[in-house]
This record gives C-alpha cells, sequence and structure tokens, in this order.
C-alpha cells in the first residue's frame, strides 16, 4: 500500500539524499541555507526589508549585509588570507546597519558576491586543508582547517536563518522553510 505524498516519507532539506561526502554535505547544506535565507526574504516590501523588527533590533536586510560580513572574514579573510577589510568601519555593530543610501539591490548584490568568493575558494579544497596564514590567523596553531570553518559557517547560518523565521514572523506572520 501506498501513502499520499502528505503522509509519505519526510524528504531531506539539503542535498540529495544519495550524498555522503563529508565536503560535498557540508557546502551543500551551507547553499540549502544561502537559498533559505533569500527565500524567507521573498515577499516583503523594501520597507519590511529595512525596518528593524521589534524586539530583534535589526532588519531583515541588516542580516543579509552580516552573513556577508561573516562570509568575507570566515573564507576570505581566515581561509584564503586575502588582503580584504573584515570588519566596517565602527566594528560589528554596524554589519547590522543598513544604510539608507544603498539599494536592497546593491545589498543582495554585495552578498551574492561574497558568496560566490566563497564558493570559489572552497569548492575544490580539501576538508582537512589548513587556513592561509596572512589574513585572520597568523600562526599555524591558530589556523583551522576549511572543515572547521565550513561547519562554523554551517551553524551560523542555521541559527540566523532560524531568527529570520522569528522576525518574518513578527513582521507579516509567515511561517515554514
Amino acid at each position: 500500500m501506498q501513502l499520499p505524498p502528505e503522509q509519505g516519507p519526510t524528504l531531506l532539506d539539503g542535498p540529495p539524499a544519495d550524498v555522503s561526502d563529508a565536503h560535498e554535505l557540508l557546502l551543500g547544506y551551507l547553499e540549502w541555507y544561502r537559498e533559505a535565507l533569500m527565500r524567507k526574504l521573498d515577499g516583503l516590501s523594501d520597507d519590511q526589508l529595512r525596518t528593524p523588527v521589534a524586539p530583534l533590533g535589526w532588519s531583515p536586510l541588516g542580516l543579509v549585509q552580516h552573513l556577508g560580513w561573516v562570509e568575507r572574514r570566515w573564507v576570505r579573510w581566515g581561509f584564503g588570507a586575502q588582503d580584504v577589510v573584515a570588519y566596517p568601519p565602527g566594528g560589528d555593530a554596524e554589519e547590522w546597519v543598513v544604510a539608507a543610501s544603498a539599494s536592497t539591490a546593491q545589498l543582495i548584490a554585495g552578498y551574492q558576491a561574497e558568496v560566490a568568493v566563497a564558493n570559489s575558494l572552497t569548492v575544490r579544497a580539501l576538508l582537512t586543508e589548513k587556513a592561509r596564514l596572512g589574513g585572520r590567523f597568523k600562526t599555524p596553531d591558530q589556523a583551522p582547517s576549511l572543515g572547521r570553518i565550513l561547519f562554523h559557517l554551517l551553524q551560523e547560518y542555521a541559527r540566523h536563518v532560524g531568527h529570520l523565521d522569528v522576525a518574518r514572523e513578527l513582521i507579516d506572520g509567515q511561517t515554514g522553510e
């Protein structure tokens, strides 16, 4: 007897069920969360994207901007040791502040550009490969492996996409994936 789809086994989020390679799983789940971030923004007006949500104190677009900085810090500056600005002027708190002069399209494009660079640095690297020295990490004992960095990014996204669930429910009552 076959069950109707709504009563059948729950499908997995993220990469296909037959993926078992750790590198592919980490990158696949990270991509799933990046896409979930964008899905959760869908349908919000520009004003809703920019207005800080009470009592959280940050806007959905501020969260996107923060995650762009997180990508930059951990992958470009951290893993790749690229010579980039790792924090906005004013520090951590400024990552969440959306400048009135920046368009939503510009902010989303900036985030997507950071993701593209991160993908280019991580797709062919081994999970055991250590971060290069000179950027975020100055000595070999400080430098984590790519696997550790990807796990960190994955938990950061999981946490913040969950936060965005709460924000979205407060904004317009929408819930779900």
